[in-house]
């Protein structure tokens, strides 16, 4: 991506800076007290990581769009307190996107009020190189015009020394072209270098497979594919590892799930960039290692299932 005439050059990110693509929204999620009220608080996918990467001492760019609203100031003063870099985000003059959130005993369902709002008017980045990883997943990786700049960035990152990281968080809701998104979706999990994947949104993507043979299947093209099952746990799969490796979840007091998975991956991405892996390819991986890393990503994740908000902490050293 090049700059336009006139225009202040983009700000130069540091060593182990993570980009994040996608979109930041608000969550409309029902209080403890009241059912028919609503607590409107920060969400997206993409902006929860960004948050979480920047809690977690590692260097984070949110490439979304903020629009012109009190939402839009709230979420902002949100990833600005957690430290995250806003230089890339574009300003549309248009509402911000709400989700609804709908919690029930299988999980947290959501009811997306999209159009015409600043959210998903993204620009595409290809300037990717500056970056030791780049995240993409999201809703922003369906919903257009969003979702052909995911994409050009996703291929930027595959072809260039970044570590492309996928989740493709699977949605399905009235508002979305459920088959397109599947589609698109699938097409990002074979470009990204790391998938980050519930076992839900695998069998949503695959369903002729069972998720543990697309996981087998995916790293098998040298990725490294990250497993999760809620309270279940989670299951890393590697190249390098003969058989994959699984770790409980952290057992913890359960006050709230949304942003659990987030965080999880936010941990995921701070400890391979930690690691240096981060040059364009995913290193041989041994079981040790891989039972580190999600060790690692438990304990985070479970600093959010702890709690009523959706902001991650350090665990303590083990």
């Amino acid at each position: 991506m090049t700059d336009a005439p006139g225009a202040a050059p983009d700000p130069v990110p540091g060593p182990g800076a993570v980009l994040v693509l996608g979109e930041a929204l608000i969550d409309l999620v029902p209080t403890a007290d009241d059912a028919e009220a609503h607590l409107a608080q920060p969400g997206g996918a993409p902006a929860n990581v960004a948050t979480g990467l920047a809690r977690l001492a590692t260097p984070s760019w949110f490439a979304g769009a903020l629009g012109n609203d009190g939402f839009a100031r709230s979420i902002e003063r949100r990833l600005v307190s957690a430290g995250v870099e806003l230089g890339l985000c574009a300003r549309p003059d248009l509402p911000t996107a709400l989700a609804v959130a709908d919690p029930g005993p299988e999980g947290t369902g959501y009811h997306f009020h999209l159009q015409s709002t600043a959210t998903f008017q993204l620009p595409g980045r290809t300037d990717v190189e500056r970056f030791a990883a780049v995240y993409v997943g999201g809703l922003a990786a369906v919903v257009e015009p969003a979702a052909s700049a995911v994409a050009a960035t996703a291929r930027a990152a595959a072809a260039g020394s970044p570590l492309l990281v996928v989740d493709p968080n699977v949605r399905e809701d009235r508002t979305l072209d459920a088959e397109s998104g599947r589609r698109q979706l699938r097409e990002l999990c074979e470009l990204g270098q790391v998938v980050k994947a519930s076992d839900e949104d695998l069998a949503r993507l695959w369903p002729d497979s069972t998720p543990d043979e697309t996981c087998r299947r995916l790293a098998a093209g040298g990725r490294l594919v990250v497993l999760t099952r809620g309270s279940r746990g989670s299951t890393a799969y590697s190249r390098g590892s003969a058989e994959p490796v699984s770790v409980p979840a952290e057992p913890v007091e359960v006050v709230n799930t949304i942003g659990a998975g987030d965080a999880f991956m936010a941990a995921v991405i701070t400890w391979l960039v930690s690691r240096g892996a981060h040059t364009g390819h995913v290193p041989e991986f041994t079981p040790e290692l891989l039972r580190d890393m999600l060790g690692f990503a438990s304990r985070v994740a479970a600093s959010v299932v702890a709690q009523a908000g959706t902001e991650p902490s350090l665990p303590a050293p083990v």
